[in-house]
């Protein structure tokens, strides 16, 4: 098999893995009612603790619960401002990806002060040797968390569409007041889906500061927060879909990096624009047929 095709593939597979973690996360967010618009800031915090955790600890597997939480603890933050106190959805994410993001900076200056010198990991995530020796090698030798976030595609479509708790998440995204009316509990499912996707979230920005760059700085996620959120828009809500998405995005990615480092002769920032113009592209034509949760951005407050 060509070289070049072989590397494309190794890298679009390594490049869609926080795509896939964070695009989950957002679709189970969705799914209940709540648009998440602190994903971006949520990655941002969570690379950060996560780096900052493995750094002082010594250990990834410590520094990647670490990045977890602290996306589970963003979640639940958004789940006090949109499900308990009822506020816009809207401003309660972007007020999250301000904070998220102003405190993962403000925090990476206190932890390291010398900005010339930029920090790295002693021992980041190992990559697993599979198929070693073959020309399919570099393919199949990803990060573990790689594989992980490839098997969540159909565990998540299992969890939304074969069981009573995906049920009922669908249920409080469509028609909260019917499933309160039916016995769900519609705050505790919605704060459980907030919990659920901020943890992935938090996957997402571990696996960037962990394993594919093994440092922290200030541009790491690059807007991959707001890729996610189209991509959940173009898969239509559905995981397997999703992931379609997330590949997209992730060939071309991947196909400018293999072109820039081969001095292909076109412009710069066309390379660096290609994988957005062509998300905006996809979002565009499979928006118009977008079924979107019927009770997505509206806060629900039980009567009595």
């Amino acid at each position: 098999m060509d070289l070049f095709l072989i590397s494309v593939i190794a890298s679009t597979l390594r490049v869609s893995t926080p795509l896939l973690f964070a695009a989950l996360g957002e679709t189970i967010n969705e799914k209940a009612g709540i648009l998440n618009l602190g994903i971006e800031g949520t990655m941002v915090f969570s690379a950060f603790i996560g780096f900052w955790a493995a750094k002082t600890s010594g250990s990834v597997e410590l520094g990647l619960l670490a990045a977890v939480l602290a996306g589970l603890a963003l979640g639940l933050l958004m789940g006090l401002l949109t499900v308990t106190l009822g506020l816009s959805q809207h401003v309660s994410g972007l007020g999250v990806t301000l904070l998220g993001t102003g405190l993962a900076l403000f925090l990476f200056r206190l932890a390291f002060p010398d900005p010339a010198i930029p920090p790295k990991l002693d021992a980041p995530f190992p990559q697993l040797p599979i198929l070693v020796g073959t020309p399919l090698e570099p393919v199949f030798s990803q990060f573990g968390l790689t594989y992980i976030a490839f098997a969540l595609v159909p565990l998540c479509g299992w969890l939304l569409y074969r069981t009573g708790f995906g049920l009922n998440l669908r249920a409080c995204g469509e028609n909260p007041e019917a499933a309160d009316t039916a016995g769900v509990a519609v705050y505790r499912i919605r704060y459980m889906a907030l919990a659920i996707g901020g943890a992935l979230m938090g996957a997402a920005g571990g696996f960037l500061s962990l394993a594919q760059l093994d440092s922290f700085t200030y541009g790491i996620v690059s807007g991959r927060g707001w890729v996610a959120i189209a991509l959940v828009i173009f898969g239509n809500w559905k995981p397997g879909r999703v992931l379609i998405g997330a590949l997209l995005f992730s060939v071309f990615q991947a196909l400018q990096l293999r072109w820039q480092a081969q001095g292909v002769q076109l412009p710069y920032w066309f390379l660096l624009a290609l994988p957005y113009l062509v998300t905006i592209l996809a979002l565009t034509l499979a928006g118009r047929n977008a079924s979107y949760p019927a009770a997505l951005l509206k806060p629900y407050k039980r009567e009595g």
